[in-house]
């Protein structure tokens, strides 16, 4: 199988303090989930986590960012394609407990590639 077919490219959208935390991984990782966030969800477009980004995490926070990074496959091959409101709206649900796997299926960095709100400027 080539590279294309081995790994997925996902995006995550994330606020300051969750970019914050994967910096502090040199960019190799997403931090635990809270007790209150069961799951951790990835998108499969960018334009799902630009939105998500821009009128979510914005309002809430200040920033919002959108974060790209690719995941093997055959971890991902466990977890259906979730569809979170329409059907442009698609998502992994990994459990919690999950999350350390899933960050050693992550193949290379985290890249952030937008920027929304205060430190967008600064952060791309």
């Amino acid at each position: 199988m080539s590279e294309a077919n081995d790994v997925v490219t996902l995006w995550r959208p994330v606020g300051p303090e969750e970019l914050k935390l994967i910096e502090a991984s040199g960019m190799q990782e997403f931090p635990p989930r809270l007790p209150e966030q069961p799951i951790f969800y990835p998108v499969l477009s960018e334009a799902y986590a630009i939105q998500i980004a821009r009128d979510w995490n914005v309002p809430a926070s200040g920033s919002g960012f959108v974060t790209r990074f690719k995941v093997e496959k055959s971890f991902l091959d466990r977890y259906p394609v979730e569809h979170a409101g329409s059907r442009a709206h698609l998502e992994y649900w990994i459990p919690a407990e999950d999350l350390p796997a899933f960050n050693k299926a992550i193949v290379d960095r985290i890249e952030v590639t937008a920027a929304f709100g205060t430190a967008a400027e600064s952060a791309v």
